[in-house]
């Protein structure tokens, strides 16, 4: 039996190191020194509850609208921003970047599109800002986009505002939404209270001294980023199950991509890793710029760069070394991650991965050797 479970881990670090071979392929230093951008269109997106239409004593936000969604980031952004002075200048260093920035690459490639060709929504023929809610990419989006903003709600960060905030639903697919935060709980409980815990969390905290991907993150900044990596996976478990089914209307690339990237962030967010403005910008080059076809194959996708290719490759060993073990690839990341000096190990391990592949080894030792030190820990979702 010992042997057996010692074969498993063995496997579980060769996969690892796969995975991080593939990532060495790709030339980190050549994207890391371009420029960041914002989110498209961010200038037009309103940024307070003030750039919102009320009507009837309702302060009204239509999630399936680019901008409207797009908006409850960047309000989100706004009223944190006092609890985060030091992470970064002007506001950089929200611990929340990940999410309009993310969203924005999905409205910038075309995933928030209708994919299914029974309307013109999301197209650039048609209603180019309109959010499909056959589109998996904008219903897996929305559990992290309304459901976070229902929890700052909850959590009291919009209490002076003197109108009820009035959440629109779709046209259809109505039941697989929420649209304020009683009907959340009912829905999806325990994401719902992850993301008010989270927002009740941040209004206590004290501010932090700026981090970087590097050195070791202060303790208490380090609560903050797991508050929001924990609640941020319970979205993706949540609505994975939900909407499966979507995953018909696109291609089996992108489909393969879209599952093995929801498997990625569990590893992401085990390290708590810091997504901040310039860190989600600079990782983000890698995911790929348009929607895959049923004919693409990475890493041979012509059209494509050899950074998005490789990143492609990775991402499915990955999901198929994490699927093919059982779940064991990513019990031994958790485990690995369960110390302080493990999640620091982690996140330079993930730098290196694309920028620095020369430390890709020692940095897998140092990892064993956090599973080692950490055996006895108990792994949480994040």
């Amino acid at each position: 039996m010992a042997r057996f479970l010692l074969a498993r881990k063995a496997s579980a670090i060769v996969l690892l190191a796969a995975l991080l071979t593939c990532f060495s392929h790709v030339n980190g230093q050549e994207k890391a020194g371009e420029s960041v951008t914002y989110p498209p269109l961010w200038d037009n997106v309103p940024d307070s509850l003030d750039g919102f239409v009320t009507i009837r004593n309702k302060t009204v936000i239509n999630p399936w609208n680019y901008l409207d969604r797009m908006g409850m980031y960047k309000m989100l952004l706004s009223v944190t921003a006092k609890y985060m002075n030091n992470y970064g200048p002007s506001n950089t260093g929200n611990v929340l970047w990940g999410l309009p920035l993310q969203h924005g690459w999905q409205f910038k490639t075309g995933r928030l599109a209708d994919p299914s060709d029974m309307s013109s929504c999301g197209q650039q023929t048609g209603d180019s800002l309109c959010i499909s809610t056959t589109s998996w990419w904008s219903c897996m989006n929305y559990y992290l986009a309304t459901i976070p903003f229902l929890g700052a709600v909850e959590a009291g960060f919009f209490d002076e505002w003197p109108f009820e905030i009035e959440i629109l639903p779709p046209e259809d697919h109505k039941d697989d939404f929420c649209y304020n935060t009683a009907d959340c709980h009912i829905l999806i409980p325990d994401t719902m209270a992850k993301w008010t815990t989270f927002f009740q969390f941040l209004k206590k905290t004290k501010e932090f001294s700026q981090n970087k991907l590097s050195p070791t993150i202060p303790a208490e900044e380090d609560n903050v980023w797991q508050y929001m990596w924990t609640a941020h996976v319970s979205s993706i478990k949540a609505a994975l199950p939900k909407f499966s089914e979507r995953l018909t209307y696109i291609s089996t690339p992108e489909a393969q991509f879209g599952i093995s990237w929801g498997n990625a962030v569990d590893f992401i967010a085990a390290t708590h890793f810091p997504t901040n403005f310039n860190q989600t910008n600079i990782f983000q080059v890698y995911l790929p710029q348009r929607m895959l076809l049923a004919t693409d194959k990475a890493p041979s996708i012509l059209d494509l760069s050899k950074e998005e290719n490789w990143a492609l490759v990775a991402l499915d060993i990955l999901y198929e070394g994490n699927k093919m073990t059982g779940g064991r690839l990513l019990n031994f990341w958790k485990r690995s991650m369960c110390s302080e000096k493990g999640r620091e190990e982690g996140r330079h391990l993930l730098e290196n991965a694309v920028s620095n592949p020369d430390l890709i080894l020692p940095g897998i030792q140092k990892i064993i050797l956090e599973f080692i030190k950490n055996h006895n820990c108990v792994t949480t979702d994040a």
